[in-house]
C-alpha cells in the first residue's frame, strides 16, 4: 500500500525508522529488531540507505522482512555515491521485491566527493523527478524545521523545497527537533510557499549524552534550555537519561497530536524497546484515530 494513500485514510500515523548493518555483518540481529519493531504495529517502517549511501543490499532485505511482517516498508534512497544507471537498476530491484514507498535523498556527502555531471544525481528533487517519471512508488522526502545546515537562509531553503515537491514528492519527513514550536512555525512558512503535503514530525528520543553530541555536530541544531536541563540533570545516569529521554520524547508527541500534526515518525535508533515504550504512552492517543 502506498503512504500516500495511509496518510489520506488515517491521522495522526505513528511510524519508525531503522537501519541496517554495516556491508559484510550478520543480518541476523538486523531481522530481529525488524520482527520486534513489526510486532509493534506502526504504520509504517522505514529502512535508512547505509552510512553514505553504501549498503542497498542490506537495506533491500531489512525492507522486504518488514513487508513479510505484514507492515508497509518505506526504503530510503539516496543520490550521493551512486550513478544514475545504479540507482535506476536499483529501484526496478525495489519494485521487483514489491516495494511501494520510497524516500528520496540527496544524502550527506562524503569528503573528497566529486559530482560528475550526467553521471550522479545532484540533487533530491531530480531522484525524485526520476522515481515519479518510473511511476508505481509514493515518493518521501527531507525536510529541516531549522533550514538544512548548507542552506544560506530559511527562505532559500523553503524554495528548494517547494522544487522537491513539485517534483513528485507525496509527503514529507522532518529531520528531528526538540523544540516543537520550531515545527508549527516551519509548517506556517511551508505553507505560505504552497507546500501542502503532509508533512511527518522526526521524533528521536534522546537517551544518552553521546546522541546529543553526535546530533548537534551533523546538523547544528539548536537545543532548548528545557532539553538541556534534563541532559545536565540525568546524563551521566544511563537508566535515568533513558527514562527522561522517553519522557520528553512522549511529551512532544502528545503535543504534537494535539495540534493536529499528520503524523510522527520516530527515530528508533534500532531499539524497538524504546520505540514501543513512546507508543504505549500514546497507544489512546493514537488508537483513537484509527
Amino acid at each position: 500500500m502506498h503512504i500516500a494513500d495511509i496518510l489520506k485514510s488515517k491521522t495522526p500515523t505513528v511510524s519508525c525508522e531503522l537501519f541496517p548493518p554495516k556491508q559484510g555483518t550478520d543480518l541476523e540481529r538486523a531481522c530481529e529488531v525488524v520482527k520486534e519493531t513489526a510486532k509493534l504495529k506502526p504504520d509504517f517502517i522505514s529502512v535508512t540507505y547505509g552510512a553514505g549511501g553504501s549498503v542497498p543490499a542490506n537495506m533491500l532485505e531489512m525492507a522486504k522482512l518488514v513487508r513479510s511482517c505484514g507492515v508497509e516498508a518505506l526504503a530510503h534512497l539516496t543520490c550521493v555515491s551512486s550513478t544514475k544507471e545504479k540507482i535506476n537498476e536499483f529501484i526496478g530491484e525495489l519494485e521487483a521485491s514489491g516495494i511501494e514507498n520510497i524516500l528520496a535523498l540527496r544524502g550527506d556527502i562524503p569528503e573528497g566527493y566529486k559530482f560528475e555531471e550526467g553521471v550522479n544525481y545532484k540533487y533530491a528533487y531530480e531522484l525524485v523527478s526520476e522515481i515519479k517519471a518510473h511511476g508505481g512508488f509514493s515518493i518521501g522526502a527531507a525536510c529541516y524545521p531549522e533550514g538544512h545546515p548548507e542552506c544560506e537562509n530559511q527562505n532559500k531553503d523553503l524554495e528548494n523545497l517547494k522544487i522537491k515537491v513539485d517534483a513528485g514528492c507525496d509527503f514529507l519527513t522532518t529531520q528531528m527537533f526538540f523544540d516543537n514550536d520550531m515545527l508549527y512555525r516551519f509548517l506556517y512558512r511551508a505553507l505560505s510557499k504552497g507546500i501542502d503535503v503532509p508533512v511527518l514530525a522526526g521524533i528521536m528520543p534522546v537517551t544518552n549524552k553521546k546522541q546529543i553530541k553526535k546530533m548537534v555536530a551533523l546538523s547544528g541544531q539548536l537545543l532548548p534550555s528545557r532539553f538541556m536541563r534534563i541532559v545536565d540533570k540525568f546524563g551521566d545516569d544511563p537508566v535515568s537519561m533513558e527514562q527522561a529521554g522517553i519522557a520528553y520524547a512522549t511529551e512532544q508527541i502528545i503535543d504534537l497530536i494535539a495540534n493536529g500534526v499528520r503524523g510522527v515518525h520516530i527515530y528508533s535508533m534500532n531499539r524497538p524497546d524504546i520505540a514501543g515504550k513512546i507508543m504505549a504512552n500514546i497507544n489512546y492517543l493514537w488508537d483513537s484515530n484509527k
